[in-house]
């Protein structure tokens, strides 16, 4: 064999040994992002401003189409048209038993922060829409509110 070929093959074998450590560094990476929210105890502990009314509700429901469907689904169920496209996958809202477990003060402070995939929609909204939102959450959670429309995309 000529040195030339042991020059390729070397070169071939340097670059998939760098290709194969870039693929475990991207897994390890992706393994070890997935971390629950950390939210501040006072933060918990707010309270909604706002009840539960047809017009809030309404509001949202139109909030909620435009900024929250895509990824969380028309109904709630974390299977919007750009699912797939994030890791970890948006949250299912119709989850009751894990909903029931978050307080306002959280649902309120994951909308307003954000954390990768999801957006920060602090300087989106308002922070009255991100309550009407949080209400909006809770009606998809226990079905007392009907889920928005499907749209034709």
């Amino acid at each position: 064999m000529s040195n030339g070929a042991k020059k390729g093959r070397g070169l071939r074998l340097a670059f998939l040994v760098c290709a194969l450590a870039l693929i475990v560094i991207a897994i390890g990476l992706a393994v070890f992002n997935k971390k629950p929210w950390v939210i501040p105890i006072m933060e918990k502990a707010r309270k909604n401003p706002l009840t539960s009314s047809e017009a809030n509700l309404a509001a949202a429901k139109k909030l909620y189409e435009a900024r929250c469907a895509n990824c969380h689904g028309d109904e709630g169920k974390g299977d919007g048209s750009d699912a797939m496209m994030y890791d970890p996958p948006p949250s299912d809202l119709t989850d009751a038993v894990r909903m029931s477990k978050r307080t306002d003060g959280e649902i309120f402070y994951q909308i307003t922060e954000g954390r990768k995939p999801m957006p920060s929609f602090k300087n989106k909204l308002t922070e009255e829409q991100r309550w009407e939102l949080v209400l909006f959450v809770r009606s998809l959670a226990s079905g007392a509110f009907p889920a928005p429309a499907s749209r034709k995309d």
